[in-house]
């Protein structure tokens, strides 16, 4: 999954909000938690406000020098429900299984103040969520527990909210940093056996969890809010970094199908270093380049009555068949179908 550029302030302030709260009852005040952010502790109650990763990083740090209490990373977990993601969370909250709330959890994280990297697996009897290591946030270790600390009560919050059973508790945690003082609180918070020093960080559930049914469970509704979800994150990827950058290029290139030799001139670099970046940011070429003919192709289909033929020529396909082949596998339906 990939990781949103740090200064981006696309999210409402919910994080930033539950952790200034949790420390405004230890008795420090919420402007000394915000120092160095650039909020202000009422601009968390305005609904206009939108935050950046690193803000919220900022406030986290405050937390580790301000707090002597080491259970505020818990408590601010706890304290986040998935209604609070907006149309991420409820599109969870509906999700069919367990299975697709696992999917889509991964899929449009980056809809959610995405703090550490995050996928899941299914290995034998278990299916658990894993945490590849990000060097963005991996020194101070300090920083590191207390964002995976307040991860994993997230997770293990939301599950037990979505299926409300007992018998689909985490049945271990693995952490790959070594064992602090206060590992009591893991197993109060996760309600399993913690293991610390490990290979790699991931919460375990039983693998019977992935076919159990959010008690909210309802198809068509999810499926109606991955939707929107599917465009918000469409929104994010085209709006910012260099992928926002080639997307813009792309879109307003004639026949839409430039090369990335060309792509790479018109921004100052070089095909390799582009490359790169775009990998950093989760993303390629290719898929760019898919996005943008699909999002016109879609707008063609709906709105105009151009001839398949035409539209497959305005998006940068020479051949016909080429086109509905790829609309396809964008839509999975031909265009014929997609037009009202």
């Amino acid at each position: 999954m990939e990781l949103p550029l740090w200064n981006e302030k696309r999210y409402a302030p919910y994080k930033v909000g539950a952790l200034v709260e949790v420390l405004a009852e230890q008795g420090i005040a919420p402007a000394t938690s915000l120092s160095g952010t650039g909020l202000s502790p009422e601009s968390l109650a305005n609904p206009d406000t939108l935050t950046s990763v690193r803000q919220y990083i900022t406030v986290c740090r405050n937390a580790l020098q301000l707090s002597k209490n080491p259970e505020t990373p818990f408590r601010t977990g706890s304290r986040i429900p998935l209604s609070a993601y907006g149309m991420y969370g409820f599109a969870l909250v509906c999700s069919p299984t367990i299975r697709e709330y696992f999917q889509g959890a991964v899929k449009y994280h980056r809809l959610a103040t995405p703090l550490l990297s995050m996928s899941w697996r299914e290995d034998g009897d278990y299916a658990s969520w894993t945490f590849p290591m990000n060097g963005a946030v991996t020194h101070p270790d300090s920083l590191l527990r207390f964002l995976m600390e307040q991860q994993l009560t997230q997770l293990s919050t939301h599950l037990r909210a979505v299926v409300e059973s007992d018998s689909y508790l985490p049945v271990r945690a693995s952490l790959s940093y070594s064992a602090p003082e206060h590992t009591y609180l893991y197993e109060r918070y996760l309600g399993c056996p913690v293991r610390f020093g490990q290979p790699m960080s991931e919460l375990v559930y039983p693998k019977s969890i992935l076919s159990a049914k959010p008690r909210m469970a309802h198809g068509l509704t999810s499926k109606i809010l991955q939707e929107t979800c599917d465009r918000i994150l469409g929104e994010v990827k085209t709006s910012t970094g260099v992928a926002g950058e080639v997307y813009q290029i792309i879109a307003t290139t004639p026949g839409h199908s430039p090369n990335m030799e060309r792509v790479a001139s018109q921004i100052g670099t070089t095909v390799r270093t582009l490359n790169r970046k775009l990998t950093a940011e989760g993303t390629s070429f290719t898929q760019i380049l898919d996005d943008v003919r699909c999002n016109l192709a879609s707008e063609y289909l709906s709105s105009t009555k151009l001839s398949v033929d035409d539209i497959s020529e305005l998006v940068g396909f020479s051949d016909a068949a080429n086109f509905r082949h790829a609309f396809r596998r964008w839509t999975g339906s031909t265009p014929a179908r997609f037009r009202p």
